[in-house]
C-alpha cells in the first residue's frame, strides 16, 4: 500500500513518499497515479510535475517546484555539465490531468527502457519509475554485488 509520511526536515514540513505500486501505462503512455500520491503531488506544485531520466536506469518524478529549486542550485562550471544534461536536457514537465494521469514522454520512456508494466517507488522526497523487468534485474545486480561484498 502506498504510504506518505509527514516529516520535518531542516525546519520545513515536507511529505516523504514510501512504498511501491505496480502500474500499467495506457496506450498513450500515461500512468495513473495512486490517489494518495496524486493528492499530495497536486497540492505540492498545483499539479505540475517534473520527470527526469536518471543515470540509474529509471525516471525520477517530483513536484515541479522541487525540481526547479534543485536545478537552480547547479553550478555553472563545466564539471556540472553531466548533471545538467540529465536534470535539464533529459527532463519533461508534465501535469497531472483531470483523471489523475501523467503522460510520460516517449523519449524518456525509451531512455529508461520503460514498456507497459511499471513500478512506482516512493523513495523519500521523490518517486522512481522503473520498467518492471528492469527493476527486477537491478535488484538482482545489487544483491549480487552485496553477496560479493562490493556494496
Amino acid at each position: 500500500m502506498p504510504k506518505t509520511v509527514s516529516t520535518t526536515a531542516r525546519g520545513l514540513n515536507q511529505d516523504m513518499y514510501a512504498g511501491i505500486s505496480a502500474l500499467n501505462l495506457d496506450a498513450k503512455g500515461r500512468m495513473t497515479l495512486p490517489a494518495r500520491y496524486r493528492d499530495l503531488l497536486a497540492k505540492a506544485s498545483a499539479g505540475q510535475l517534473a520527470l527526469i531520466e536518471s543515470d540509474d536506469g529509471c525516471l525520477l518524478l517530483m513536484p515541479y517546484d522541487q525540481w526547479f529549486a534543485k536545478v537552480g542550485r547547479f553550478s555553472a562550471d563545466e564539471s556540472a555539465d553531466e548533471r545538467r544534461r540529465f536534470w535539464l536536457g533529459l527532463s519533461d514537465t508534465p501535469e497531472i490531468d483531470t483523471a489523475g494521469r501523467v503522460l510520460i514522454n516517449p523519449v524518456l520512456r525509451e531512455g529508461a527502457g520503460i514498456a507497459r508494466e511499471v513500478m512506482l517507488l516512493g523513495v523519500g522526497d521523490h518517486f522512481e519509475i522503473w520498467d518492471a523487468g528492469r527493476l527486477a534485474a537491478h535488484k538482482e545486480q545489487v544483491r549480487a554485488r552485496k553477496m560479493r561484498g562490493s556494496v
